[in-house]
Parts: C-alpha cells; structure tokens; sequence
C-alpha cells in the first residue's frame, strides 16, 4: 500500500506539486515558442518545482539530522549511519536509471564518454553540466548537501566542544548558508552574464552556488523543532508573506524592468535565495496542513510517494523517447495533446513499477539492516 496516516499531507502537496511543476516545465520542449505566455508559464514551472523540492529536502532531512545530533554523540558512527539511510533511498533508484540512460544514449549515437562523472555526481560541482540526464543537476545539490552539513558538524565540532547543542546546530547551518551565499557574490564578481541561458548552466544549475537552498530548508527545520508554538500560530501570516514575496519576484521584477541585462548583481547574488525564502515561507502552512478526506489524499500521496522516480523517468527517458520516437505535428491541438496524454500516462504508469518493484524494496531493506 502507498502511503500511511502518519504523513503529513500538506508536506506530500508540495512534493506532488513540485514533481507535476517539473514535469509540466519540461513540456516546454513539446510546445513550440508560439505559445506566447503558456510558453512562459511552462518555464517558471519547471524552474519554481525543484526550487520547492529543495526547501522541502532541506527541511525534512534538518528534521532527521538535528534529532540526531541532539540525541546521541554526533561522531563519524553518526555521520556513517546518517548517510546510509540517505543513500539508501536515494542512490538505488539514481544509479538504475543513470544505467538506462547511458544505453539509451549509446544505442541512439550520443557521446557518453563523459558519463563517468555522474556516478559521483561531479557532472556539475563547479561547472556547467554535459547536455545528458540533464535534470540530475539538482540531485547533485542535494547529495552534497547531505554530506556537507553533517561533515561539517562533526569536523568543527573535533575543534570546537558545543556546551549548547541547539545553538551550535543553527550557527553551523548560517555558517553554511553564508558561504555558499558568498559562492554567488564570487561569481557576480568574476563572471559577465549574458542572458538567461547562461545564467541556468552556469550559476542556478552548479552545486558550489546552489547548496544555500538546501540549508535553508534545513534552518527552517531548526525554527520548526525550536519554535514549535509560534510557527503554528503564525502560519498564515507567513503564508501571505510569502504570496507577497512571490508576487514581486515573478510579477514586479517584471514591472520594474529588473532583467539580468541590466541588473545581474541582483539576478546573480539574491534572485536564487529570494526563491529559497518564499518557499520556506509556506513551509508553516502546508506543514501543519491535514486532511481525512480520501478522495482528496490518496491521489496527492500516491504522487508524493512517486515523486522521486517521476523526477527520474520522466525526461530523459519517457519525454525524450517519445519524442525521438513518434511524429506529431505541433499545431494539431488534438495530436499534441495525445502526445501530452501518453506522456503523463507512461511516466505515471513506470514510475508506480519503478516504486513497487525497486525502490520500496530497497527501503525496506534500509530500515531491516
């Protein structure tokens, strides 16, 4: 059975949000450019998904991490255990399809000898990724910021004895946050943004720049477990901060003409943590958001429990596939949309068998070792 009633479901709306904002943003590929501002919504989509998958990653992993380091001796035995159980859920599935894609790439005439990269995730560390299994970027981010907090922890913690735990917790998790912050002012200073283009590869899609998005979620976590009583209390207001907030970076950044051609230093140094904080501040909303009613649930869950297998299966493998593989012509509505169908059908449909057959499996495995 997917799912059980101890999930939290507003948090299971924000992963089957995100996974369907990623996957409706790669349909931009499908449509062509003469779709004006469904065009443009498609882009902010797929853009908006991983961003939310970021927070939401870094808030539920802050959660596991922080009860840890409280409860026991952080040491090298508690990193150990720590990022087994991470890579336990993350690499099993991540590896398996890294597999298919590169015999899909060699079968169809691709270059894959650089291929060797992405099983240790340093296809885009530092610098801009190969244009294969190009939605891996953002698994990079995460799986490094899985090592880093808890390395850092038990590092400066050889040096350093916290007599406040709590507090020595959340000064490491800004000390991240603020070199990584830092990473951003570093490449405004030494890199000329051309477009938007170069901005993706270069800067939004590179580990070194991108960590910050993961430790804020983490940070909100600390709030959460810490302040446990306000963020309930206050979670509308954060909810309307954050529409607010929301409202300015994708309508007024418009409005007031704040391109990246005029105006990198912002586009470079404070657009990508600005996203991170408006989704942080729907994380007191949706976080205590429960609901019984089944037909309202059960589907939102099963996208939820998916959603990681969708975010592998669903580019490179079911949309490029189909569209190495049928003809369709992009101004019948009627054979787009059939396309459109078969596409969100397969993806659903291979990734409940990837799920059920493969990586539930591996988890079960995980937590009887």
């Amino acid at each position: 059975m997917i799912g059980n009633q101890n999930r939290i479901f507003g948090l299971d709306f924000m992963r089957a949000a995100a996974i369907l904002m990623v996957m409706f943003g790669h349909c931009i590929w499908v449509f062509p450019l003469t779709y004006g501002v469904f065009h443009q919504l498609m882009l902010l989509s797929g853009f908006l998904g991983v961003e939310v998958f970021f927070v939401l990653s870094g808030f539920l992993i802050g959660k596991i991490l922080y009860e840890l380091y409280l409860k026991h001796d952080f040491s090298w035995h508690t990193v150990v255990f720590f990022l087994k159980r991470r890579w336990f859920r993350t690499l099993p599935n991540y590896y398996l399809i890294l597999v298919v894609n590169i015999i899909i790439a060699y079968s169809i005439g691709n270059d894959i000898s650089y291929s060797w990269k992405y099983f240790f995730f340093a296809q885009n560390t530092i610098t801009p990724m190969t244009p294969f299994f190009t939605e891996s970027w953002s698994l990079s981010v995460e799986e490094f910021a899985y090592l880093v907090l808890p390395l850092f922890l038990v590092l400066v913690g050889i040096i350093v004895k916290p007599k406040h735990k709590s507090r020595f917790f959340l000064l490491s998790v800004l000390c991240l946050i603020l070199v990584f912050f830092c990473n951003k002012i570093g490449y405004q200073n030494t890199t000329t943004n051309v477009n938007l283009n170069q901005w993706n590869m270069s800067l939004k899609a590179v580990v070194i720049y991108r960590l910050d998005s993961i430790f804020i979620g983490v940070l909100c976590s600390w709030i959460y477990l810490n302040f446990t009583a306000l963020w309930r209390k206050h979670r509308y207001v954060f909810f309307v901060i954050g529409i607010l907030l929301f409202l300015f970076q994708f309508v007024a950044i418009g409005y007031f003409g704040l391109f990246i051609e005029t105006h990198p230093a912002f586009w470079n140094i404070i657009y990508l943590p600005l996203v991170s904080l408006v989704v942080a501040c729907f994380l007191p909303f949706f976080s205590e958001w429960k609901t019984e009613k089944s037909f309202i649930r059960k589907p939102i869950v099963f996208i939820s429990v998916i959603s990681y297998s969708m975010y592998l299966l669903h580019y490179g493998i079911v949309l490029q596939l189909l569209k190495h593989n049928i003809d369709y012509n992009t101004q019948n509505a009627f054979e787009l949309y059939s396309f459109l169908t078969v596409y969100v059908f397969l993806t659903l449909l291979l990734s409940y068998l990837l799920y059920r057959f493969y990586e539930k499996p591996m988890m079960d495995l995980r937590d009887k070792n």
